[in-house]
């Protein structure tokens, strides 16, 4: 499967394929911090603003959409040195490479753009094949905000912040 995964800019054509996926992570709950109850508008005003010097990407194989990144700066002023992005995996397609596909893709975009860093400013804890998946490729945890994510059960876990230096 990984052979055949193409990561390359979003384009405006691509949006009606992304929005179920970003649609189908945000209902579950369980691995990203953004509303439950995210509209459509509202997740495209997040995910495709990208601001200054940022990009959006899709992950496919042929004419399917397997998952999206979207990558930028994590803070604006002395902290533009420090790249920051998200990640979202059609359900079909996890455990097939997607990820890690989207990851190094934002990994090598960050070093050629001259970013110093990325940083994760809010891994649900419990997303342990995202957490091995960011460990594996170099990044450690720097702290976990303690019961920072709420899952659907009620049960409050913690966000972990993960940094690796480029």
């Amino acid at each position: 499967m990984a052979s055949k995964i193409l990561v390359r800019d979003h384009d405006d054509t691509d949006w009606p394929l992304v929005w179920p996926v970003i649609e189908d992570v945000v209902r579950g709950g369980d691995t990203f911090p953004y509303p439950t109850d995210l509209t459509e508008d509202e997740a495209r005003s997040l995910w495709l603003e990208n601001g200054p010097g940022g990009r959006v990407t899709v992950a496919l194989d042929g004419g399917r959409l397997l998952g999206t990144a979207k990558m930028g700066r994590n803070r604006p002023g002395p902290g533009a040195h420090v790249a920051t992005a998200s990640y979202m995996v059609a359900a079909a397609a996890r455990g097939r490479g997607v990820g890690r596909a989207l990851v190094v893709d934002s990994l090598e975009w960050a070093r050629e753009s001259g970013y110093a860093a990325m940083q994760f400013n809010a891994v649900v804890a419990t997303n342990t094949g995202a957490v091995k998946l960011y460990e594996s490729l170099g990044f450690t945890v720097v702290g976990t905000v303690p019961r920072a994510h709420e899952l659907p059960s009620g049960e409050r876990v913690g966000l972990r912040i993960m940094h690796i230096d480029l």
